[in-house]
């Protein structure tokens, strides 16, 4: 079965398609770099702050908390 889209769903998702473009050239030229390096080092942001949420979260962990808590009483 086919999914029915109305004309605003439409029209909407194409002003918003155009308004990421235009951002990625704004902030583009504002920084003086390609597009691509733009998008790629955005990505290796992505990553970056992944991995580190990820750690923290891992440190945080309420058995590992209370292992270091027990192991700093002794």
């Amino acid at each position: 079965m086919s999914r029915q889209r109305n004309h605003g769903t439409l029209a909407f998702t194409a002003v918003s398609r155009w308004l990421a473009g235009l951002a990625t050239s704004l902030l583009a030229r504002s920084l003086n770099l390609p597009e691509p390096m733009l998008l790629v080092t955005g990505s290796l942001v992505v990553a970056q702050v992944t991995e580190i949420e990820s750690r923290a979260l891992r440190s945080l962990c309420p058995a590992r908390l209370r292992r270091r808590l027990l192991a700093w009483l002794r």
